[in-house]
């Protein structure tokens, strides 16, 4: 299971973001992304990057998905969504903690997944 930060300008590129995750990339996200302060996530992507980033993000959340870090790495480097994205995998210092905050942080309003629409019946 990954864990993957999108650092974004506002809502809907949050929310296109993820679905290209979802959609082009082929991932499962598993559970509701989490919104986490834009400070504490640029200042993470800092730390992961070795660099400080070249804007502030308005909006930031945590995503889990079920494909393990190397896929997930490999399979968001094919696509080109509209937000900033990180997978942070278990090698760096700041997932233990994240991991262990996800559950107390507040969910993303207006995210739904594809593929847990019902499909129509044909009669």
């Amino acid at each position: 299971m990954a864990l993957i930060l999108i650092r974004a300008e506002d809502q809907a590129k949050l929310l296109n973001t993820i679905a290209d995750i979802e959609r082009h990339a082929g991932l499962k996200v598993t559970g509701k992304p989490r919104i986490i302060n834009s400070r504490k996530a640029d200042e993470i992507a800092s730390k992961i990057l070795r660099q400080e980033v070249r804007s502030k993000s308005e909006i930031a959340v945590l995503v889990r998905v079920e494909d393990d870090t190397t896929k997930s790495i490999v399979h968001i480097r094919k696509i080109h969504p509209p937000a900033h994205v990180i997978v942070i995998s278990e090698e760096y210092g700041e997932y233990k903690v994240l991991e262990e905050t996800f559950h107390s942080l507040t969910y993303l309003n207006g995210y739904y997944s594809h593929k847990d629409k019902p499909t129509k019946k044909s009669k």
